[in-house]
């Protein structure tokens, strides 16, 4: 089954005063671009985290974002009362001193000063550790899974596609008889109207043999059933073939284009530009496929 780069992911750990949230989103990139947002707590977990996205994830434009929540009322930052009063009365002592008013808006001004917040100091515990290591894998998971289902929508919509374009090179096959007798007629009809030229029939023959093998399309309606069976195949062996469906879609494309410039045939050439216009389809989804 093929995977899609395109998922999100959500993981949620909690401790008796804390929620760790995690949350990763991935889209399409030729390669694995990840970007981070880490609490400073965390950062000695990041090499780690990032290496087991690289590993899960193989492919995308990922993010990732840490985020926490207190529960209950406890937060790890509090005032300190003693740097407030201290600098309040410094304050008040340097206005009188120096004949000037004194602030109105205290705390605007007290709370710009150093110290005036103690942020606790906090070291990473085993529990929390692995309350992280929970919230991240249960994110990647869910990434994973959405990328799955994903994956198998394209796969319906390529199955159809490639059925549809298969349908369409059949129906090439009724006109191939038709299109060789205008071709004949059209040359023939040409030379009838200069009479003043005689040419050797025999002659022209072998040219009209030659000219009518050069438009023959057997070899590009072989190749492009060739590729539409290896299209099918190579999808049917998991994730990771996104760049070799894409170079098939290539060469499925050359196929049918060769078909168009051939053709010499109004009904041939519109069913080429609808195999053309389902192509497009895949060579869009395909970009999106790891």
């Amino acid at each position: 089954m093929i995977q899609s780069m395109t998922g999100f992911g959500k993981g949620i750990a909690e401790l008796p005063n804390k929620k760790i949230i995690v949350e990763i989103k991935s889209l399409n990139s030729k390669q694995l671009d990840l970007s981070t947002r880490i609490p400073p707590l965390y950062r000695e977990k990041e090499m780690e985290i990032r290496s087991e996205i690289a590993r899960r994830l193989e492919r995308g434009k990922v993010d990732l974002t840490i985020r926490t929540e207190s529960i209950g009322g406890d937060t790890p930052s509090q005032v300190n009362l003693n740097a407030l009063q201290s600098y309040y009365e410094q304050i008040n002592n340097a206005a009188t001193t120096l004949g000037i008013n004194a602030p109105t808006d205290w705390f605007q001004i007290l709370f710009r000063l150093p110290d005036t917040l103690q942020t606790e100091s906090l070291e990473l515990s085993d529990e929390e550790t692995a309350a992280l290591d929970r919230a991240v894998t249960l994110a990647i998971d869910q990434l994973v899974a959405f990328r799955t289902q994903e994956g198998r929508c394209l796969q319906d919509i390529f199955t159809q596609k490639i059925t549809n374009i298969a349908a369409l090179l059949k129906e090439v096959e009724t006109y191939e008889q038709e299109r060789i007798e205008k071709i004949k007629g059209r040359i023939v009809e040409g030379l009838s109207k200069i009479k003043e030229i005689d040419y050797d029939k025999n002659r022209l023959e072998q040219e009209m043999i030659y000219y009518i093998e050069k438009l023959d399309i057997n070899e590009e309606k072989h190749r492009l059933d060739n590729h539409l069976h290896y299209f099918m195949e190579t999808m049917d062996t998991g994730h990771g073939q996104g760049k070799k469906l894409g170079f098939i879609a290539q060469e499925m494309g050359r196929e049918i284009n060769t078909l168009g410039s051939k053709a010499n045939h109004a009904e041939m050439q519109r069913i080429v530009v609808r195999m053309k216009d389902e192509l497009e389809q895949i060579k869009e989804q395909v970009l999106n496929i790891m």
